[in-house]
């Protein structure tokens, strides 16, 4: 695949994307959200909105996915970044793949990333220093897949003020005490890039923020902004931000809320209405204070002077997380003690206080449900809340100001896009390893108004929750049940299932499915998860 740079484009443009970690579809101002993000809120109104971007459901699906354009069991992590023995299950970036950072490398850009990687092997909280072998084989860092600078975590979360794994470029580096926040860092890391870029080749950044993943951690005087605001409680949130979205075009009126997960219990009947608002109001203040950040980086691209020659794009690799933190911690999920040496408790129950470093809580299933208005589920699910995130793309003189893109992408789609961009070639060989075809299509037509014209389906399997997205229709399953089939056309929520009245177009998705399944290498998840290895993830099933 050989691509001209963009028509009309005198030199090619810097690419920087910008993702959250673990947040929902409706958590940011444009997309209905409460939250203060008047940084994202002006990319997109000088920008485009899509309402029907997908990620892959989780941390490390999702940036396989992103970074390679191919479906995440094809480049090594069909689960997550833990080594489950099969080649497709390795939980780390295989050489069959290459990267956003080679594949732009290779076309004359420099390459940057600040955050979390996540696509190179797994790194448990309390022993990773003994166990991780950092950039031999099976733990490749980004510096190792095409990017020239890296700062960030090499693991899928932990403490917003003092984090494991931290490394600038080649080597581990320790945290600067007193005031250090992640995410501050990442975003500081990311417009220093910028800064000290230099020549006349274009540069791809990547920032991957870990917020608002778990722990909740967040700055006083972030939290201090959202206290008492979630009150209202999650049901009230909910129609809310169903209202916002109606209101804003960005969801069709005729799309009922989904209701509020079986699982989550009436506002009016929440016993600790004052803890619940004061996990929702860390988990905000994480957001705000992402959006700062996200200021800051845009601040450093104006002062450039590349502002206009820049496309800038941002996303969430997730629905809101539901992940219960209990009591008595999952096994090695925490540090035993803070950086100044004070006991770490663990779990979601009213006699921890949010925000601090002392503490790890997240904040659970019904904020989640409220974080993915207005559909069902959430992280780890194909169902549209697990799947479905906020996507904004800003490129001036090429995006409408203020456009509503309604047209299905997903992450696969950034390779063939960006390097239509940049006028790259995608490889069938790279370092004398043959590269699988690229799955994405380029969405390069639908910022310029134009159509995408996908040819082909697209496909989710995480922990044997499945789905295909083809047109109108989406079939879909939660693990261990039946199909469902949805006309995403008239019921975007998934409330009305057609598979029983749709025999014919359920059928020929199934078979799609399990073409695609076995092509890709996926495998049954239930024999996968009974591996002593897995042992550690079964806890969040």
């Amino acid at each position: 695949m050989t691509s001209n740079p963009t028509p009309g484009a005198s030199v090619r443009p810097n690419i920087i994307l910008v993702m959250a970690d673990d947040m929902g579809y409706s958590d940011i101002g444009c997309f209905g959200s409460e939250i203060a993000t008047p940084n994202l809120d002006s990319l997109a109104a000088g920008g485009m909105r899509f309402s029907q971007f997908y990620n892959y459901a989780r941390c490390c699906p999702t940036r396989a996915a992103l970074l390679t354009g191919l479906y995440p069991h094809e480049t090594g992590i069909g689960h997550m970044a833990i080594n489950l023995a099969p080649p497709h299950y390795q939980g780390f970036l295989n050489r069959n793949c290459i990267t956003l950072a080679e594949a732009l490398k290779s076309a004359g850009y420099s390459t940057y990333m600040a955050g979390k990687w996540h696509v190179g092997g797994d790194f448990p909280m309390r022993t990773w220093r003994e166990k991780a072998r950092i950039g031999e084989a099976g733990y490749p860092t980004p510096r190792q897949r095409g990017f020239d600078r890296f700062y960030g975590i090499l693991t899928g979360a932990g403490n917003y003020f003092d984090p494991h794994t931290l490394m600038r470029d080649d080597e581990l580096t320790e945290i600067e005490y007193g005031d250090y926040y992640l995410t501050d860092a990442v975003a500081a890391n990311a417009a220093e890039y910028i800064r000290a870029h230099s020549g006349d080749n274009p540069f791809f950044l990547y920032t991957a923020f870990t917020a608002p993943h778990w722990p909740l951690h967040a700055l006083e005087e972030d939290i201090e902004r959202y206290r008492g605001r979630y009150r209202i409680g999650w049901d009230e949130l909910r129609q809310r931000r169903h209202e916002e979205l109606n209101g804003m075009g960005i969801l069709s009126e005729t799309w009922d809320i989904s209701p509020r997960d079986p699982a989550a219990p009436a506002w009016e009947d929440v016993s600790d209405k004052d803890w619940e608002d004061a996990r929702m109001a860390v988990y905000a203040a994480m957001i705000d204070r992402m959006d700062q950040g996200i200021g800051k980086i845009l601040d450093a691209v104006r002062a450039s002077g590349q502002w206009d020659n820049t496309l800038i794009m941002f996303l969430s690799d997730n629905g809101g997380c539901a992940e219960f933190l209990r009591e008595d911690g999952i096994p090695d999920a925490a540090p035993r003690q803070t950086r100044l040496g004070d006991q770490i408790r663990v779990g979601n129950h009213a006699g921890l206080v949010p925000g601090p470093e002392s503490t790890w809580l997240s904040y659970d299933r019904p904020w989640a449900n409220a974080s993915c208005t207005p559909f069902r589920l959430y992280k780890h699910y194909t169902h549209e809340g697990g799947i479905s995130t906020p996507f904004i793309a800003h490129w001036p003189g090429t995006i409408e100001p203020g456009a509503i893109g309604h047209q299905p992408a997903w992450v696969g789609d950034f390779m063939p896009t960006f390097l239509d961009v940049a006028g790259g070639k995608y490889p069938s060989e790279h370092e004398g390893n043959p590269i699988a075809p690229v799955r994405g299509e380029s969405f390069l037509p639908a910022l310029t108004g134009g159509s995408i014209g996908r040819q082909r389906p697209i496909f989710w399997e995480h922990e044997d929750n499945r789905a295909v997205r083809h047109g109108r229709w989406k079939l879909v399953a939660h693990h261990g049940r039946d199909w469902e089939l949805y006309d995403l056309a008239r019921d975007r929520t998934e409330l009305c299932d057609m598979a029983a009245v749709n025999p014919r177009q359920r059928d020929s998705m199934v078979d799609a499915y399990q073409r695609w399944a076995d092509q890709v290498g996926v495998s049954d998840w239930s024999q996968l998860i009974a591996l002593p290895q897995a042992a550690r993830y079964r806890e969040w099933l």
